[in-house]
């Protein structure tokens, strides 16, 4: 017995110990990146980067040559990134919360099936695709590259997210609840916006952060809609830019690659704050 209890022991520590070094192995890429991302870009953000614009390549090559700095930053990617968030997340998040609502509440409806397999399609859809489709509905028409084009873009890839966090939410959420509110003579529309939508908070808001992190670094979709700008603009019918397009940019310009490791920094950044703020709402929420 006792032999075979220390031949047990050592194969569930041997097991413990495969189990860490795969989980660490998992982890080294991502190390990689941020500290490669951090080693070179760090240096470059300062309060020029944040508020100018990006610098044309007549400039970066004369500050190169002079061994001077690069001048400007990446202010009309961020203004650009912003508005185009913004506009996607005023139409995506009602619009993603009553039909995660809707499939939570219908889910053997036909209809909440067929929306549902849909949203599943959609989810699996090539940003580089959902591009092109948005310049077809919205750009072609419009006759023109815009914001308001770059933003159905990000709406459409939002969509998706936002359904199936609130779907899965509500569904967690016991069915006391909804209960209680209907003998308290509200009916379902009532008790749905009243009682079981407050109660989902926390897991519809971390669907929508997470929704906003997942779209905020494609390029793809904005190169079919948004197209870019050199310098700050706040016209959302006229062409505009974003931090992705901006690093495209920088890659292909080689007066301006230095730029593309301060872009990637601030992006990368951007998107592991709204990943912790989300996580930390969320525990939040649920204590």
């Amino acid at each position: 017995m006792k032999v075979r209890t220390k031949h047990r022991l050592i194969k569930d520590k041997a097991l413990l110990w495969g189990v860490c070094f795969f989980a660490a192995l998992t982890a080294v890429p991502l190390i990689a990146i941020l500290g490669e991302v951090l080693l070179r870009g760090y240096d470059q953000l300062s309060w020029s980067f944040f508020t100018e614009p990006t610098p044309t390549a007549y400039k970066a090559m004369k500050a190169i040559e002079a061994g001077e700095p690069i001048p400007g930053g990446i202010a009309n990617g961020i203004i650009g990134t912003m508005i185009m968030l913004g506009m996607a997340v005023v139409v995506a998040v009602p619009v993603g919360i009553l039909c995660g609502a809707y499939l939570a509440e219908n889910s053997k409806r036909r209809f909440a099936q067929t929306v549902s397999y849909l949203t599943d399609l959609l989810q699996g859809t090539p940003s580089v695709i959902i591009g092109i489709i948005t310049y077809i509905w919205v750009v072609v028409p419009m006759k023109g590259y815009s914001a308001i084009a770059g933003s159905v873009a990000l709406c459409i890839m939002m969509l998706p997210l936002i359904i199936r966090s609130t779907e899965e939410t509500l569904k967690i959420l016991p069915a006391s609840l909804k209960e209680a509110g209907l003998a308290l003579g509200g009916n379902s529309a009532r008790v749905m916006l009243r009682v079981q939508l407050p109660a989902a908070f926390g897991g519809i808001f971390t669907g929508v952060l997470l929704a906003i992190s997942r779209v905020i670094g494609e390029t793809a979709p904005l190169m079919f809609t948004a197209l870019g700008c050199s310098f700050i603009r706040w016209s959302i019918d006229k062409p505009i830019s974003a931090v992705p397009l901006l690093i495209w940019e920088f890659f292909n310009d080689p007066n301006l690659q230095e730029l593309i490791w301060g872009a990637s920094l601030f992006l990368l950044l951007f998107v592991l704050s709204l990943n912790l703020l989300s996580k930390y709402l969320a525990k939040k929420w649920n204590q």
